[in-house]
């Protein structure tokens, strides 16, 4: 038979009405305030059940949705959308709800989780004129940045400009915000640029 545009609307309306006499009937999945009396339905087994609220912003835009990691024993479990946040209200858009990923991942064999193998937890530093890169400490990459900053500020600081006016600034730094970070942390690194008189101070989210 030679399905028209008439046909497939009466068969779709026959199919419809079809599940719908069979749900009434009864034919339908049996729901779980449904099973019979005296009988207690078995407990969902959450991988959250002994998990610790944690809260957190997601990095991946500058939205600043709030998200909610549960952790037990140190490690995530899962990550949800918080739902007190004013942003987004407990929904995740599809990178967000992504933000277990960046951690872990399940294996395709097992389904055992285990650590993503792509996530970066080294320090790499590339020397000047170098082609390779080095692992380092966290210790030693945080003084590398610290002593720099410093020697960048003390060779560029200038206290009064070409007018005479006092400026107490450097033009030789500049500080790129971060939508991965809430508001309080965003505010803090604010006032430390500002301490050292850097000038150029952006925002990626303005980008």
């Amino acid at each position: 038979m030679k399905l028209t545009r008439r046909t497939f609307l009466v068969a779709s309306g026959a199919a419809a009405f079809a599940g719908t006499l069979l749900a009434k009937l009864g034919c339908g999945p049996q729901k779980v305030d449904e099973v019979s009396p005296g009988v207690t339905p078995e407990p969902v087994d959450l991988r959250i059940k002994y998990a610790k609220e944690v809260f957190t912003v997601c990095c991946f835009c500058s939205s600043g949705c709030g998200a909610t990691c549960w952790v037990e024993d140190g490690e995530i479990v899962s990550i949800d959308g918080y739902p007190d946040s004013p942003l987004n209200e407990g929904a995740m858009c599809s990178k967000g709800s992504s933000l277990f990923n960046f951690r872990n991942i399940y294996d395709p064999t097992t389904g055992e989780r285990i650590l993503n193998p792509k996530r970066m937890t080294k320090v790499l530093y590339r020397a000047p004129g170098s082609s390779s890169w080095e692992e380092k400490s966290w210790d030693w990459a945080l003084e590398q940045i610290a002593q720099r900053v410093k020697e960048t500020r003390d060779a560029t600081f200038e206290q009064v400009d070409a007018n005479g006016v006092t400026v107490n600034r450097t033009l030789a730094i500049g500080h790129l915000g971060s939508a991965a970070i809430n508001n309080e942390e965003n505010y803090l690194i604010t006032k430390l640029m500002r301490a050292l008189g850097v000038l150029n101070i952006d925002h990626h989210a303005r980008l």
